[in-house]
């Protein structure tokens, strides 16, 4: 008996909102292979390897410190303090820029096989999340030596990871649609993130910003909340109150939503213009 030979009708395909994630879950073999291809070859070259995302974010937070302690000296757990928000600044920094460089990357390969678009700023967010994962160990220790404790509020750090993922990969998917479209974004992206560094209390404790700023400096910028959320879990800041969590969560969610939304209605694109 002769089967028939099946029909492809593009009025029954899903949603490219709803297609792109069913794709990208069947492709998680080939986002693990790019997370671990990113991985080694970012230190294959190098004596001490993957050592150096733990030794990066505490160098950096040793400089800071012998720069700063003088001024912020009294904030509490001063040393946790800049290497907290240092960890999650890098994740946040290199994972959105990764994204746009990992389109670029992989353009090639889209004028030749199939591969849901979504794949490279998924893959390039799920190596920030391992770095960070691993930048916690120096994070750790910073802690046990300044004998910073750890409180119950530790239970809301698996939130305050999940929501940061979420905003980066919702970043990193709306930045790499404009790059697409106007090659500069790149360039100019770049100054807004070191901008956008110091309008976030990363260095420096939010108290000595005048209450004439703050509006526009935390209440609207997304990753004061994902920072503040961070080191609450750490037990730095004060257990936050439910409104701010639900703010944060409703910011990063958002961002995801409506940069998911626009890199899906775009994609079938990407081939033409990449």
């Amino acid at each position: 008996m002769i089967e028939p030979v099946p029909v492809y009708d593009s009025a029954q395909q899903a949603p490219a909102v709803f297609e792109e994630l069913v794709q990208a879950a069947r492709y998680g073999d080939l986002i693990k292979q790019l997370i671990r291809r990113d991985i080694v070859s970012r230190y294959k070259r190098s004596v001490l390897g993957v050592a150096w995302t733990m030794l990066n974010p505490l160098g950096t937070m040793l400089v800071l410190i012998l720069a700063f302690s003088a001024i912020f000296g009294s904030t509490r757990a001063y040393a946790v303090y800049v290497l907290s928000g240092l960890i999650v600044w890098n994740f946040f920094s290199q994972g959105t820029s990764s994204a746009i460089q990992q389109l670029a990357w992989g353009s090639a390969l889209l004028h030749r096989i199939y591969i849901p678009r979504a794949t490279f700023a998924i893959s390039a967010t799920g190596t920030g999340l391992v770095n960070l994962m691993l930048s916690l160990v120096p994070l750790a220790l910073v802690m046990i030596v300044t004998r910073t404790h750890v409180t119950r509020a530790i239970v809301l750090l698996p939130l305050s990871l999940a929501l940061l993922a979420l905003f980066v990969l919702g970043v990193g998917l709306l930045m790499s649609t404009f790059a697409v479209y106007f090659a500069d974004v790149v360039e100019m992206y770049q100054i807004a993130l070191l901008g956008w560094m110091y309008l976030t209390p990363i260095i420096y404790p939010e108290g000595i910003v005048p209450p004439s700023y703050r509006w526009w400096m935390f209440n609207i910028n997304p990753m004061y909340h994902l920072v503040y959320l961070f080191r609450a879990s750490l037990g730095i800041n004060d257990w936050p109150h439910p409104q701010r969590v639900i703010t944060t969560a409703a910011m990063a969610c958002g961002v995801f939503v409506a940069g998911w939304i626009l890199f899906t209605s775009k994609a079938d694109e990407f081939a033409y213009r990449a």
